[in-house]
């Protein structure tokens, strides 16, 4: 006997080592016929291993025993994993059998990739979304990550599923969803529409929906970004990224933190916040095999956009896409705020001259918009000069112009969706500037 527990707190079970202790993020097997597995969080003088339970079985005792398997979490990759759905451990959640035998192909998730990130300059490759606001606002360039922020129902779920299925099926890459924390209705929904239009061929799912406890939560990103990891790096994909819902994955490591009795920082998370965030982002990058490109949806508390979390994934984003209630509320699809967006590829190097200038016509006009509605709610639009009121309809036209129908809504409204090009967009624009 390798070790043997002595004691047991929520997902937190203490295992002494008398000689030869784990390493850190090593599985250890308890020994009660069930073979529980734990996950080595961090170690302590005197022998002492802090390990996660990982499935939350409760069949564990003091005094029972424990012995290393020298080796971390692995999880099935390669070809085989294609069009499959597994858990934050590499076990099928499709009801399929588990990849194995000459197919299967093993990996650590913690182990970082040999291959180094690749920051050299190449020509910007823009994928069209056929979504006209991130078409025209946040464009969609390959390598990058966007961030779709928004509180609950205001669409976060719903532009990620078209977004999934305009650029995956056009993109010929492959893409990946990790599912961190959201509801597990959403996530069937995911996958049965992902079925019905044959897209599960180019798809790897993992999901640990809200129903899972922290400690799957924590490590599903993890998982998804490691398989990707093996087609971008061995396989020279192009790797399109979805990850629901980011703030999550921050709430799952919050709550470990908390049962290990970790001080909290100032923010009220874990004193871990800003490395937690950079290991997974500094994962979702191009090198010279191939690229990643990531979109990535955080829930705003409370709709507050101030919030901590919400403002350290923030700053790894490329792209801001937000979503909000406000615009929501007065029937807008997707309900993007036009005065919120930002994004730092919208430059005339990467989208040209004519779309550059468009934006810095039409982001005028929107913010001239917002200043205007106060003046009107006071003394009525008759009063502006014909200077403004022209401005203050273009505005209200190039606003109506960037809502349209989801395909992927069609079959709850019954209305067909729309897809724009971005020369659609831009011409589409161009006609209400006049």
């Amino acid at each position: 006997m390798a070790g043997h527990v002595i004691s047991i707190k929520n997902f937190v079970v203490k295992v002494m080592f008398d000689e030869d202790s784990p390493g850190l993020n090593e599985l250890i097997y308890l020994d009660n016929g069930f073979d529980t597995e734990l996950f080595v969080d961090h170690l302590e003088t005197g022998g002492v291993a802090f390990c996660l339970n990982i499935h939350g079985d409760l069949r564990i005792t003091k005094g029972m025993g424990a012995k290393r398997t020298g080796k971390g979490i692995e999880i099935p990759i390669g070809p085989a994993t294609i069009g499959r759905v597994f858990n934050a451990l590499g076990q099928p959640l499709d009801g399929k059998p588990q990849v194995s035998g000459a197919d299967a192909i093993w990996k650590d998730i913690l182990k970082m990739p040999d291959a180094k990130p690749d920051f050299s300059v190449k020509k910007p490759e823009i994928l069209e979304t056929g979504i006209k606001v991130i078409d025209f606002f946040t464009p969609f360039v390959k390598g990058s990550k966007v961030g779709i922020i928004g509180g609950a129902g205001v669409g976060k779920t719903v532009l990620t599923m078209e977004l999934i299925n305009n650029v995956a099926t056009t993109g010929g890459g492959l893409s990946y969803f990790a599912g961190i924390g959201e509801r597990i209705r959403e996530g069937h929904e995911l996958y049965e529409t992902l079925k019905e239009n044959d897209l599960l061929k180019n798809t790897c799912m993992f999901f640990a929906q809200m129903n899972e406890n922290p400690v799957q939560r924590s490590l599903v990103g993890v998982s998804a970004v490691a398989s990707a990891e093996y087609f971008r790096d061995h396989e020279n994909k192009d790797i399109l990224f979805f990850a629901d819902n980011m703030y999550r994955y921050i709430q799952a490591k919050n709550e470990l933190s908390t049962i290990l009795d970790q001080v909290p920082n100032e923010g009220g998370y874990e004193p871990t916040i800003f490395s937690d965030v950079k290991s997974l982002q500094d994962r979702l990058t191009s090198n010279e095999n191939g690229s990643i490109t990531s979109v990535q949806t955080i829930y705003v508390p409370a709709d507050d956009v101030s919030d901590p979390a919400v403002q350290f994934i923030q700053h790894e984003m490329d792209s801001i896409i937000l979503l909000s209630r406000k615009v929501a509320e007065q029937g807008m699809r997707p309900s993007v705020d036009l005065t919120a967006v930002n994004s730092s590829l919208l430059t005339p190097e990467i989208v040209g001259d004519r779309h550059y200038v468009l934006s810095v016509q039409v982001q005028a006009l929107i913010q001239k918009y917002e200043s205007l509605k106060g003046i009107i709610a006071i003394i009525g639009e008759n009063e502006l000069s014909a200077s403004d009121r022209s401005d203050y309809n273009k505005a209200k036209k190039l606003i109506q112009n960037f809502s349209q129908n989801m395909t992927v809504m069609t079959k709850h409204t019954g209305v067909p969706g729309e897809f724009s090009t971005r020369e659609q967009t831009l011409k589409s624009i161009e006609e209400i500037l006049v």
